[in-house]
């Protein structure tokens, strides 16, 4: 949230506006300006702040490597010493505002790049793991009851996910592809278009129902329509506006050009469509990953309610005023590992900084945010692997008979 506010347009000017705060702007008798409000807002802020973050998380991802149960030292580190830990992430974070601009933002970029691509990946894993459970819960429900309102369901999201990817395409081919030019996106759309037939046409193949029959067209549906979503995403990255059209353009038929911008907010605009979207996508595989990895079982053992005991099945400590008392479900094993969720959300922190900043790279002789092919061939990677991801999923069944998938 102090991100999105520090790179709304204009913050430079209202902070400039503080007498004695910014460098070069309203001044006190006596009193020296000491901010440098270039780097208090714009993308370098964007920068600097989740730059924090991303340190603060791999920090406790490394002490947090090998931690087996409560028993170890570490852990109470994971569940308490909350004032020191906020702490440190302010101190981080102040520290990165002194960071020298220098190559600071270039390789930083590049940082945001790679480690977003990774967080894709565990996105579209999410994608696909909440698309069979969703498929499973539906059909179960409509075959063990008689209400039909439940096939009429998964019909209808069907028929929608594929209708809205199939305008996608014909959107695609009409704004963002020239007949003498946008060579790039002509391959990119033609190609996931058929690569998306293919799933749906191996999703309901008599071999792959019968390894799994819980595959269905509703998952190749929402797989495809995540597909066309990421090759918007990507196609709005090339830095050949001929081929990138604005959102703002195609609404209001209105030529629009890119603001050249100034030293702070560049060309960097977080309010457009896809950085919207794509921070939708995130807080609803982040929020799925949370009910995804606590089971009623799990809720029961941590809440220590009536249905589950302790630890190895033990009863909890009753009190003398008759509530149940939480004992430590830990000891033996701990229910999730730490060092993978302080990992996650280390990727989720470089996440956010290039959604925030559109994917855009820093220019560090003008100052400003400009789109790259990098970026753009890392959004296009990652739907192919996703598409590899979810046909793998329908596939590993038949090709590993004996293997438990469930």
């Amino acid at each position: 949230m102090v991100s999105v506010i520090m790179i709304l347009p204009g913050m430079e000017t209202h902070l400039r506006k503080i007498p004695g705060f910014c460098q070069g702007g309203t001044t006190i008798p006596g009193i020296e300006n000491k901010a440098n409000c270039d780097v208090l807002v714009g993308y370098k802020s964007v920068y600097r702040m989740c730059f924090a973050m991303t340190c603060f998380f791999f920090l406790f991802s490394a002490i947090m490597i090998r931690v087996r149960s409560s028993k170890d030292p570490r852990a109470a580190i994971q569940n308490g010493f909350w004032f020191f830990k906020f702490l440190i992430l302010v101190g981080i974070t102040v520290g990165a505002f002194f960071i020298p601009d220098g190559t600071f933002h270039t390789v930083w970029f590049y940082f945001g790049v790679v480690g977003s691509f990774i967080f894709i990946i565990i996105q579209l894993i999410l994608l696909i793991d909440f698309a069979h459970s969703w498929n499973k819960v539906w059909v179960e429900k409509a075959e063990n009851s008689d209400n039909k309102c439940w096939f009429a369901g998964l019909l209808s999201f069907t028929f929608l996910h594929y209708a809205l990817a199939i305008t996608a395409v014909v959107l695609f081919y009409v704004y963002y592809t020239q007949p003498d030019d946008c060579t790039e996106h002509k391959v990119f759309i033609s190609l996931n278009l058929i690569f998306c037939i293919i799933i749906s046409i191996v999703s309901i193949l008599p071999k792959i129902q019968e390894a799994q029959p819980h595959s269905g067209l509703l998952q190749a549906s929402l797989i495809s329509l995540y597909t066309m979503y990421v090759t918007w995403s990507a196609m709005t990255n090339n830095p050949n506006r001929k081929c990138n059209p604005s959102l703002l353009s195609l609404v209001s038929n209105i030529s629009t050009t890119v603001p050249s911008g100034d030293s702070t907010t560049g060309q960097v605009q977080w309010w457009d469509a896809q950085g919207i979207v794509g921070l939708v996508i995130f807080l609803f595989c982040t929020l799925y990953a949370s009910i995804r990895s606590s089971s009623n079982t799990q809720v029961n053992k941590l809440m220590q309610t009536e249905e589950s005991g302790g630890s190895g099945g033990g009863e909890g400590v009753v009190g003398e005023d008759g509530i149940h008392r939480a004992l430590d479900n830990e000891e033996e094993g701990v229910t999730y590992s730490y060092s993978f969720f302080h990992f996650h959300l280390c990727l989720a922190s470089l996440y956010i900084m290039m959604t925030l900043t559109n994917w855009y790279q820093p220019d560090t002789t003008t100052q400003t945010m400009q789109s790259s092919m990098p970026a753009v061939w890392v959004k296009m990677s990652s739907s192919w692997l996703g598409l590899g991801l979810y046909l793998w999923t329908l596939m590993a069944p038949l090709i590993f008979p004996d293997r438990d998938f469930s």
